[in-house]
């Protein structure tokens, strides 16, 4: 099989089982380390993962709770414990350098690795997260986060109600396969993990502050990439970044909102693969 032919590895890690998709370099120890968000997988980036073949190992991860990956009901959800699982699934891969792509609260669960993990830690690409500060909750978020109220929106929610849901914001409409991709991985014990870990991380404007001097004592590279129509993590979070990473380069994607990756794919690549190939390549 090609190094540029997608794998996909079933992944024990913590105890665990993750699925996690790959291509390039089988043995690499550098790699574009890919991190979804809500309600996400490795699918997410499938498309990035193969671009980046031809010039860096390329990893997408799944994490627990989400997607086909295992899904306990003890696994901790919070920044905390998705950052250790991500460690964990690192170094069962033998990745020792990371080039991160993050998205949505795959952000937050990043960067506490990377602030964990700074001599693996090489740069970051941050689409529509990163420290968040200053954030306020989409009314969504707030209803999740209400005990009762969220196990009532979960129990009632169908394909249709998702498909309009991630319509809001939406310049130009998702794929069909891609919402019906994140809809049909939506099961219950994936609605039970979203509730979990919104709930867990309310405070993540307090987590935002305590790593934003540290992020930025680092200095490392970023990528800041950012849909304008973003209905869930506005636009003005975007400059906020530069307060953690000082060196960042900013993207605002005039026609994208909170995927910018699946609604306007051919400019989302053209602005991030010639910065990963600079980082990693």
């Amino acid at each position: 099989m090609s190094v540029h032919a997608p794998r996909i590895r079933q992944l024990t890690a913590a105890g665990v089982r993750t699925p996690v998709l790959e291509s390039g370099p089988p043995d690499a120890e550098e790699a574009v380390v890919f991190v979804h968000g809500n309600p996400g997988s490795m699918e997410d980036f499938r498309e990035l993962v193969l671009r980046v073949a031809p010039f860096a190992r390329g990893v997408s991860v799944t994490l627990p709770g989400f997607g086909t990956a295992e899904k306990p009901r003890d696994f901790d959800v919070g920044i905390d414990g998705y950052a250790r699982h991500l460690g964990a699934q690192l170094d069962a891969l033998g990745v020792r350098r990371a080039h991160l792509v993050l998205h949505d609260l795959g952000g937050p669960w990043g960067l506490e690795w990377a602030l964990r993990r700074p001599d693996a830690f090489a740069s970051a690409a941050l689409i529509g997260t990163g420290v968040l500060l200053g954030y306020r909750w989409h009314a969504l978020a707030r209803i999740w986060q209400t005990r009762g109220a969220g196990e009532a929106f979960m129990a009632t929610s169908s394909r249709r109600m998702f498909r309009t849901l991630v319509k809001r914001g939406q310049e130009r409409p998702l794929p069909r396969a891609f919402v019906d991709r994140m809809y049909d991985d939506f099961d219950r014990a994936t609605r039970r993990t979203v509730l979990r870990t919104y709930r867990a991380m309310k405070d993540v404007g307090e987590w935002s502050e305590g790593a934003t001097p540290r992020l930025r004592a680092l200095d490392r590279p970023a990528l800041v990439l950012w849909g304008r129509h973003d209905p869930y993590l506005p636009i003005d979070l975007a400059e906020r970044q530069r307060e953690a990473f000082p060196r960042m380069r900013s993207v605002t994607l005039d026609a994208s909102a909170h995927w910018p990756f699946a609604d306007d794919p051919d400019e989302f690549t053209r602005e991030i693969m010639p910065w990963l190939r600079e980082q990693a390549g």
